[in-house]
């Protein structure tokens, strides 16, 4: 579910709200109960990798594979622990 932002034009209360793509838009304010809530386009929202294995270098290339060998034979800069 998308979240949307919020804005109060009359006091200024700000809130995120998750809602589902076909429902309406919120038009009364949480905090004064005014019906000047509006939806505000926000910069964030963008796509982000959470949690453990997911690395800016995962496929860059310039790490070595943690299983030690590459698909050339050895490790890129020659000095693997694990090539003997």
């Amino acid at each position: 579910m998308p979240t949307y932002h919020y804005r109060c034009s009359q006091c200024g209360h700000e809130e995120e709200v998750f809602q589902r793509m076909t429902d309406n838009a919120l038009t009364k304010c949480s905090k004064c109960g005014e019906e000047s809530y509006e939806r505000v386009i926000s910069a964030e929202g963008g796509f982000v990798l959470k949690g453990s294995g997911f690395y800016s270098t995962d496929y860059c290339g310039s790490k070595s594979s943690s299983t030690g060998s590459e698909s050339g034979g050895g490790c890129s800069t020659g000095a693997c622990p694990l090539a003997k």
